[in-house]
């Protein structure tokens, strides 16, 4: 994924030729910066790859996921290029459309679907459900009875697949709370297609997020397959395969697969599983990626507000944190942080933290910087699971985003005031 949207021109650090130093003057800091170039590109290096190998009647749809990044002008931008897009709830559809995008080309993902949010999907025509439980299952053939309509839907398979990732991002393995297991899939198969308001399309699984190898996304397709053949065999054609999203971004030294490379694999398994099982005929393709679109599209730019020592460390204080950036407090996350303009002064080693009245109020630690008050700091792949996580945690207004564009810099979302924070409280009588 490219990171060249964000260098140093000089000693200034740039977004797509911007200098970051005019882009903080004008909007002020703590603030999103966000490439519409980088998503164009990430967005395209799985269209493209995409293409070179679909089957011609059977063209794959990539649906960004929303909870990576969900601000409007994001989704527009992707959806604009032919994106879908995976939601887990009814306000992510709600965004989906208010950004002027196909609810068609929706998948609903989650484990929790409300009555509310399943109608409300139902009224938009959206592409599929991806069910997690029999229960869900019985409640949208319900709701969909209710209103006279059928309920497209894939089961979303636990394939019991380790990730080899981060324990709280992982969600393939039998003791995740998401999917239905495999060894009960054919069975939930089996009671969908007796049913009258149900009409079964597909099959998903996402095993978790921020996958460097794809050799377990490949394993979690074979297991698919295998239950694909399955339902084939007893009746049951499926139209698409959903494998889920996952491939990872390098944050610090990280060297996930190339997008590409992991296409042209797993559209040849497909190939040769179509050919020997089913005579070429073809399987749709769906892919949910979010993290690998998003984050290294954007950054969190910062100013240093206080430099502090105590006998243990020296401490950056800056006017971002945990609320404007989750990761690393939920994760120990790494962010690369980097000054945006390069000083002649010598580097000290510094934990950069924020106001918030919490020990685990930390962005970085342990960093060689060369940093004085005042200077503004870049903290690097801040597009996805960022200022979709952030809160007004101390009665901090969300930071604003703006988006660069071929030069141009746009205000998408403004910075919240204190105001906006009570707007929907009263004090009693």
């Amino acid at each position: 994924m490219p990171t060249t949207h964000f260098s140093y021109e000089g000693n200034i650090l740039c977004a797509d030729g911007v200098p970051l130093t005019a882009i903080a003057q004008q909007y002020s800091t703590p603030l999103y910066v966000y490439s519409r170039n980088a998503l164009t590109e990430n967005y395209l290096a799985y269209a493209d790859a995409c293409k070179k190998h679909q089957h011609p009647d059977a063209p794959a749809l990539i649906c960004f996921s929303v909870k990576s990044n969900s601000n409007l002008a994001v989704l527009k931008i992707l959806g604009d290029l032919g994106s879908g897009f995976d939601i887990v709830s009814g306000g992510e559809l709600a965004r989906v459309i208010a950004a002027g995008c196909d609810p068609r080309k929706v998948i609903f993902s989650g484990v929790g679907k409300t009555a509310e949010e399943i109608r409300f999907a139902l009224e938009n025509d959206i592409l599929c459900f991806n069910v997690e439980s029999p229960a869900e299952l019985h409640r949208i053939n319900d709701i969909a009875g209710q209103m006279a309509t059928t309920a497209r839907i894939a089961f979303r398979v636990n394939p019991d697949v380790d990730p080899k990732t981060h324990p709280y991002i992982s969600t393939g393995l039998k003791e995740n709370k998401f999917g239905v297991a495999f060894e009960e899939a054919f069975d939930c198969y089996k009671t969908a297609a007796a049913m009258p308001n149900i009409t079964i399309t597909g099959i998903d699984c996402h095993i978790g997020s921020q996958l460097l190898d794809d050799a377990p996304l490949l394993e979690a397709f074979d297991r698919l397959a295998t239950l694909v053949d399955r339902l084939e065999a007893e009746g049951i054609t499926l139209q698409h395969m959903d494998i889920g999203g996952g491939i990872g971004i390098t944050y610090h030294e990280e060297q996930p697969v190339a997008i590409p490379d992991y296409i042209a694999r797993l559209y040849a398994r497909i190939s040769q599983w179509r050919k020997d099982r089913y005579n070429d005929r073809p399987i749709r393709l769906l892919l949910e990626p979010g993290r690998s679109i998003s984050g290294n599209a954007g950054i969190l730019l910062t100013e240093v507000q206080y430099l502090k020592t105590n006998a243990a460390k020296n401490y950056a204080v800056v006017d971002a944190a945990m609320n404007d950036l989750m990761r690393p407090a939920l994760y120990e996350a790494w962010h690369t942080v980097l000054p945006v303009e390069k000083q002649d002064s010598a580097a000290a080693t510094y934990d950069i933290v924020g106001p918030i009245c919490e020990s685990g109020d930390w962005l970085a630690r342990q960093r060689d910087l060369a940093i004085e008050s005042g200077n503004l700091l870049a903290i690097m792949c801040a597009g996805a699971y960022s200022m979709v996580m952030a809160s007004n945690y101390n009665t901090r207004g969300r930071a604003a985003e703006v988006i660069v564009d071929n030069g141009q810099v746009h205000l998408v979302r403004r910075r919240e005031t204190p105001e906006d924070l009570f707007a929907f409280e009263k004090v009693l009588p």
